[in-house]
């Protein structure tokens, strides 16, 4: 099943309700220095990232429908460059705090510090040969 214009199915699409939440964090576009075709449209262009991060696709495999691979990379650049993802995340877990709430005071993170097994010097491999025999040896293509 398909969607509007773009033809993207509807698990891609950007929601109403959510869209109205990712546009007021989004920066005034620049101005266009030079005329020529107009710039593509926000919902348009976050849809297309969130499908490339998504379906984990290169952004050159971006289905053309979704817009040109380039001109949806730019964006996600400028974006990221001007703090609309991190925003998200903030406004996301605002959010989440108020529904649920979030113990701030307490946080851990899943890892491990441990020593390498036969890690280290100790048990390193020594070469077969000096460097003084290994630098005298010829190539297998020399007479």
């Amino acid at each position: 099943m398909t969607g509007d214009c773009l033809g993207v199915a509807l698990e891609y699409q950007i929601p109403d309700e959510l869209w109205e939440r990712i546009e007021p964090l989004l920066p005034e576009p620049k101005p266009k220095k030079k005329s020529g075709r107009p710039r593509m449209d926000d919902r348009q262009a976050m849809t297309a990232i969130f499908y490339v991060l998504r379906t984990g696709c290169q952004w050159k495999a971006l289905p053309r429908r979704l817009g040109a691979a380039s001109t949806v990379h730019d964006r996600f650049q400028e974006w990221a460059e001007a703090g609309v993802f991190e925003r998200m995340w903030q406004a996301g877990l605002m959010e989440y705090d108020e529904r649920v709430g979030i113990e701030w005071e307490w946080q851990a993170m899943d890892g491990a510090m441990t020593k390498a097994p036969l890690g280290g010097k100790r048990y390193r491999s020594q070469p077969d040969r000096s460097r003084q025999v290994w630098h005298e040896a010829q190539p297998v293509d020399r007479g």
